[in-house]
């Protein structure tokens, strides 16, 4: 059996056709104090709405995971927007098992940047990054069943439903379900020899 290859650290920034994925700057913290003090952007997430202090300790942490150097770590990339280079969100893949070369993606955007196709590019690429350069043999994606947009964007990514998790979080307050999607290694390069 093949084993993951590590350390994974790819050539920034990655210029893809509509979107630019690189590590976080210093720079980024406006940007990222903006999207997170949204609550519309956190709804679904672990965590809440942000005030600057705690986006800043959200940057710091986040211009550590540039790269992946063993299980639990993560890439956490900043999406940005041609031609001005605007930060509008984060793109992660993390190994989560290196024995069983599992990983797992997600995706948050502004609102004035969803629904137009970003966080599918950007994710289409780390699935790339994913199979082909880390050498995972599945990736897996969580979400809120209610966050129909992240889901719309697993069935685009090719990635197939696989459980519903009732009740699985205590979440702001309610007990939350978790949908859970996955493509493996050989169907994504199945869907890309279709293309």
């Amino acid at each position: 059996m093949e084993s993951v290859r590590l350390p994974l650290e790819p050539a920034y920034p990655i210029r893809l056709d509509r979107v630019l994925l690189r590590p976080f700057l210093e720079s980024d913290l406006d940007a990222v104090a903006d999207i997170e003090s949204r609550p519309e952007v956190v709804r679904y997430l672990m965590w809440d709405v942000m005030d600057r202090e705690a986006a800043h300790g959200l940057l710091e942490r986040r211009l550590r995971q540039h790269r992946i150097e063993a299980e639990d770590t993560a890439l956490v990339l900043a999406i940005t927007v041609s031609p001005s280079e605007r930060l509008v969100g984060e793109v992660m893949l993390r190994l989560t098992s290196e024995r069983h070369r599992q990983g797992e993606i997600g995706w948050s955007l502004h609102p004035d940047a969803q629904g137009r196709g970003y966080a599918t590019e950007a994710a289409r690429e780390l699935l790339r990054i994913g199979f082909e350069d880390l050498g995972l043999h599945r990736i897996a994606a969580d979400a809120d069943p209610r966050n129909t947009g992240s889901i719309r964007i697993m069935e685009r990514l090719g990635m197939r439903h696989e459980a519903l998790y009732r009740e699985a979080f205590y979440l702001k307050g309610e007990w939350v379900d978790e949908i859970h999607y996955a493509i493996l290694e050989d169907e994504w390069r199945d869907q890309r020899t279709v293309r």
